[in-house]
Parts: C-alpha cells; structure tokens; sequence
C-alpha cells in the first residue's frame, strides 16, 4: 500500500493504491489524519483509482476520516472507485455521509 498526498488552497487528496486490510489501515489512517489536521482544508478527496484490493477496514477508514473531516465543517469525496468497491461502500451506507463517484474507463465520474 502507498498513499500520496497534495494539498491545494482548497482540497487535500489522499491518493492510495494497493491494497487496504487490517494490516496497513493503521499507517493509512495516521498518514491521512496527519495531512487532515496540518491543512484543515474543506474538502478531503480521497482518490481509490489505484486501489486493488479492500476489506472492511478501507470503510473504517473513509468513516474515520469523515468524522475528523465534518467535525470542522468538511466534506469528503471518495473519488474513482471500481464497481465493486463503489458497491461495498454503498452497502455500508456511506453514500449518506460521503460523495462517492465511479471510475469511468480511466477517468472519474462524478
């Protein structure tokens, strides 16, 4: 798993790519919520265009990051995610929290 990070004056991305398990979520979360608090920015998009494989703990992480997030008046967009992982967060509900959006044939859909 690795994850980029850049910061614009209005968005922070959180850019991951391999996989997303118990096993590395925790990294993921401290890197990502070290960003969040140093920007502060009102939006946080979190790109999972490279992302290969998730379990349940990608969910915890974009729930973690959106309590953080929204607890200063933020949003977050969970942005280019495979039609399975589009599905899986979907199931889990956080379309009611978060912007989800598809790939589209490399691109993104929103």
């Amino acid at each position: 798993m690795a994850v980029k990070i850049s910061v614009t004056p209005l968005r922070l991305t959180i850019a991951v790519s391999g996989e997303i398990d118990h096993h590395n979520a925790a990294v993921l979360r401290l890197e990502a919520d070290e960003a969040i608090q140093s920007s502060l920015c009102k939006t946080v998009r979190i790109d999972f265009g490279e992302v290969t494989f998730m379990d349940s703990s990608g969910i915890g992480f974009v729930m973690g990051r959106y309590r953080i997030v929204s607890s200063y008046g933020g949003a977050v967009e969970v942005v280019n995610l495979s039609e399975r992982l589009y599905s899986m967060m979907k199931l889990a509900g956080l379309d009611r929290l978060v912007k989800l959006s598809k790939k589209e044939k490399g691109k993104e859909k929103i």
